[in-house]
């Protein structure tokens, strides 16, 4: 991968394709739990902007064939592209199978296929695999292509898991939640919640996570409240946890959570709460295939479920109080990555509470891969062709003018369900939605597939400060929820 990367520094006119693999190879059960979890594979159609490079080519495989509306509406993005230029460079490949079964492995099964990815790629030397997260499933298809995966051996997942996490953060002398982490089943939480209470007999709340659970779903609270003062605490919690337990996911069970923790682990920790504000912001950082380490972003995850705990959108950038904090934060811990081989993207995601004045950072994990903040800010930078300064912690495009966005996963109401591809870009130019390239704000629409059937799309919407940004969306919802209504 460092050889493709050095000719993709080189300039915007080398030949190279980018074979874009949107899998959420993910915990089958987990993954279920969010809705319209199959069309998230469109969430990774911000990388058609790398048409807007003259000589690049892009494969983009999907398990079922994308709409040709959702396309043309991407190509049509592209800055001073003509749309047929970028068209003729694009390759659109599907498994036309809506299975459950993570893309990736669709297309190990088809073999056929599989050659007419690799025949569509001029110079297998100029090309590169990406994908959302990094499984022996994606390492395994790009052996066979024949060329190098863009993303973290999937030997070290681990250090991407609730419990890696801890250790991670520990080693690089960060704050963390006081908790146990390598936790294998209902003992171990029972005795590490018993712990935990006695170690703070103040706490409230104890949150219990899977290891590989993702955007708060496999999170769980045990609230304290009537434990014992003295006499066995350990007896209590085990009587008390199937019926006290509270899930973050919507139909979760204790029964089926409880095996899900026997498969795959994980973690108990004290629930950060006080009486001062509270907040998550997260850091994004890169270490690219030349060993570079680069702070990317800064966000502030907007979060909702029975507890906050579940990821439904983000403003960009994070508040400048304390966006170098988390920043300082990012790098210490990339430096470890580094050390262990890491290679890519990753998120590190916070719990900040302000206390007299002051924001104290609990770091809770790291999300070795893609995640919620990375499409937005892609199709942030892909659009405005700008840049982040880590130092003053604001994006600037190349004429100095500030952007901001507020982006949502999660715009959903049953009475949207019905609207076409082609309802919503009608909606979005008749009432000035749409991105303009003039002024450089405005919104861009993502998920549009899942609109019809499930009444829900996400939004990038961009602005010239974090109140424009948020008006955009307050308009978006508005005008959707009259136009449906009507």
């Amino acid at each position: 991968m460092a050889g493709v990367y050095e000719d993709v520094l080189s300039g915007p006119r080398i030949p190279r394709t980018n074979v874009v693999v949107p899998s959420l190879s993910l915990h089958a059960e987990e993954l279920a739990k969010i809705s319209g979890a199959h069309h998230y594979e469109e969430r990774m159609l911000c990388m058609l902007m790398l048409l807007r490079l003259p000589h690049g080519r892009l494969i983009y495989v999907t398990s079922q064939q994308i709409s040709s509306p959702i396309v043309d509406y991407y190509l049509h993005l592209l800055p001073g592209i003509p749309h047929q230029h970028a068209r003729q460079r694009l390759t659109l490949l599907s498994c036309h199978d809506a299975s459950s079964t993570p893309l990736t492995q669709k297309i190990l099964e088809r073999p056929r296929l599989i050659e007419r990815i690799r025949s569509a790629i001029p110079d297998l030397r100029a090309a590169h695999l990406t994908c959302f997260n990094s499984t022996p499933l994606e390492r395994t298809l790009a052996v066979r292509l024949g060329i190098p995966l863009y993303a973290c051996d999937p030997a070290l997942s681990y250090l991407g898991t609730k419990s890696g996490s801890r250790e991670i953060f520990r080693e690089a002398g960060v704050k963390i939640p006081d908790g146990f982490e390598n936790l294998r089943d209902e003992q171990d939480v029972v005795e590490a919640m018993a712990d935990l209470k006695r170690r703070q007999p103040g706490m409230r709340r104890a949150v219990i996570k899977l290891n590989d659970g993702f955007s708060g779903e496999g999170n769980a609270i045990f609230p304290y409240d009537g434990a014992p003062e003295s006499g066995n605490l350990v007896s209590w919690v085990r009587s008390e946890l199937p019926r006290r337990i509270r899930f973050e996911a919507r139909d979760e069970t204790w029964e089926r959570y409880r095996q899900k923790f026997a498969d795959m682990g994980g973690i108990v920790e004290s629930f950060v709460e006080g009486e001062g504000e509270i907040r998550s912001p997260s850091v994004q950082c890169r270490i690219d295939p030349l060993g570079r380490i680069r702070i990317i972003s800064t966000h502030d995850q907007v979060l909702g479920g029975p507890s906050g705990q579940v990821f439904l959108g983000s403003t960009f950038p994070a508040d400048e109080e304390y966006s170098r904090d988390i920043q300082d934060v990012g790098q210490r811990v990339a430096q470890l990555l580094k050390g262990r081989e890491v290679l890519g993207r990753f998120a590190i995601d916070f719990i900040s509470l302000k206390r007299a004045g002051r924001w104290e950072h609990y770091a809770i994990e790291i999300n070795l891969r893609k995640g919620g903040t990375t499409h937005p800010y892609m199709m942030l930078q892909f659009l405005t062709n700008g840049s982040y300064d880590p130092e003053s912690g604001l994006y600037h495009t190349p004429t100095g003018k500030p952007c901001y966005y507020f982006a949502s996963d999660n715009l959903s109401s049953p009475a949207y369900r019905g609207l076409t591809p082609d309802d919503l870009i009608d909606i979005s130019v008749d009432h000035r939605l749409h991105f303009d390239a003039a002024s450089q704000q405005g919104v861009v629409f993502h998920l549009i597939g899942a609109l019809s059937e499930y009444g829900k799309v996400g939004t990038v919407c961009i602005g010239d400060s974090h109140e424009s940004a948020r008006k955009f969306y307050r308009e978006t919802v508005g005008v959707l929820d009259r136009e449906t209504r009507e």
